[in-house]
């Protein structure tokens, strides 16, 4: 019977070096970016209880339709889901052990979501995001957004454009209510002429069809009222001070009035990055907003929220479109050559390994020649070469790989030659 023929899962792949390389060391990037504004990395399960996504609102299609979903082997069993994003589950973690507000926090790692695979897209996907829980101070909407748009800028990014927009406040007497009342009548009016997915879209949330980018919804969409002409003035007030930050500090930006995002837990301040070097109408490389109702609808006090979440393959696209954030080198300093049955190999690789020296080394008893093309691939700038008169003499060959030029060093003085060749 012939051997199953095995493949990655639709909407995933394998990454491999270099390219591994280089989404590491953006995650790095980030890592330092947030730090450097007081952000502190927390680590969430990567599955939860289904109802902690559910809060994402029953009308998003990340609920009704992209969710990757489980049940447990516990009796009775409990369903599951992959997280497809991580807002939830920090709000989780907040109301689960009430940290000291402010808590600032940043995040990376895999999400997941059933949707149609494209560039850029995928059904396991990673992002990295940061969320300021227990302030609902226009600064920190402020702050937030810098650091993305600071973020972007430490790639080498200069093509990323910000839209801006206020949902207002929810709750029975916020500027929310009106609006979407509004909007509804606006859209039932013109029902005949949406999709038949925004029609159906329209009966759960109005706000939603403002997300179709269905051309036959175009029109109707560019016609419909817009939030912040319905801002109570509590909600316009920040939405003022955002602004008054952001040109404080020469962050450039667009007022997008139909920008809602994708998710129902959004208020006031909603803002999404696009680099339109991406072709397509699939250029958005991140966003967020202010969520200040989640931590309370996953049973945490009332707590007000803002954060945002990068795609980080979309970013890698939009770098290889300007041409930055080039992949970073992921070989060798040095290959060691060993002709002499592998175990001097073994011990100079050591040696050099806990010097800080990066090296590799052949195995199976290659001839010279054949390590020397293991060499040459490696991308090391010196080989290291051990024959048998080099091992009879207690010395080492050491060879510049570009250049071609060797000379004999004493094994005992390898390991502070190469570092001073290394210093030049």
């Amino acid at each position: 019977m012939a051997a199953p023929n095995f493949r990655a899962p639709k909407g995933t792949r394998d990454i491999f070096p270099p390219e591994s390389t280089r989404l590491r060391a953006l995650i790095d990037e980030f890592a330092v970016v947030a730090a450097r504004s007081g952000f502190g990395e927390v680590i969430s399960p990567i599955f939860e209880d289904l109802g902690v996504f559910r809060r994402l609102g029953e009308s998003t299609d990340v609920v009704t339709k992209e969710m990757f979903d489980f049940f447990d082997k516990g009796t009775p069993p409990q369903r599951l889901a992959l997280r497809p994003e991580l807002t939830a589950s920090i709000c989780r973690a907040y109301a689960e052990h009430r940290p000291v507000p402010p808590w600032k926090v940043w995040y990376e790692g895999p999400q997941f979501r059933y949707e149609q695979p494209q560039a850029g897209r995928y059904r396991q996907f990673t992002q990295v995001g940061v969320e300021v829980l227990g302030t609902d101070d226009p600064q920190a909407d402020v702050d937030v957004i810098v650091l993305a748009a600071g973020f972007f800028e430490s790639l080498g990014l200069r093509q990323v454009e910000l839209a801006l927009n206020s949902l207002g406040s929810s709750g029975h007497q916020g500027s929310r209510v009106a609006y979407e009342q509004a909007l509804r009548s606006y859209l039932v009016a013109h029902a005949n002429d949406l999709s038949a997915q925004s029609q159906v879209t329209l009966e759960r949330n109005p706000l939603r069809v403002l997300d179709s980018k269905r051309s036959q919804d175009r029109e109707v969409i560019a016609g419909a009222p817009v939030m912040v002409d319905y801002l109570d003035a509590e909600s316009a007030a920040h939405f003022s001070a955002v602004r008054a930050g952001l040109e404080a500090v020469g962050v450039a930006y667009e007022i997008s009035p139909r920008l809602v995002r994708g998710l129902d837990y959004y208020t006031r301040t909603t803002f999404e990055f696009a680099a339109p070097g991406l072709t397509g109408a699939q250029n958005a490389v991140g966003g967020g907003g202010r969520f200040d109702g989640l931590v309370e609808a996953l049973g945490g006090p009332a707590t007000a929220g803002i954060g945002f979440a990068l795609g980080v393959d979309r970013i890698l696209l939009a770098c290889d479109a300007e041409g930055v954030f080039d992949t970073p080198f992921c070989g060798v300093d040095v290959f060691v050559v060993d002709v002499t049955g592998g175990t001097e190999a073994l011990k100079v690789c050591t040696d050099l390994r806990q010097a800080g020296i990066a090296a590799d080394r052949g195995y199976g008893g290659r001839s010279m020649k054949a390590q020397m093309k293991l060499a040459n691939r490696s991308g090391a700038d010196f080989a290291v070469i051990i024959g048998e008169d080099e091992l009879r003499s207690g010395e080492v060959t050491l060879r510049h790989l570009g250049d071609g030029t060797q000379q004999r060093v004493a094994r005992a003085a390898l390991v502070n030659q190469l570092g001073k060749k290394r210093a030049l």
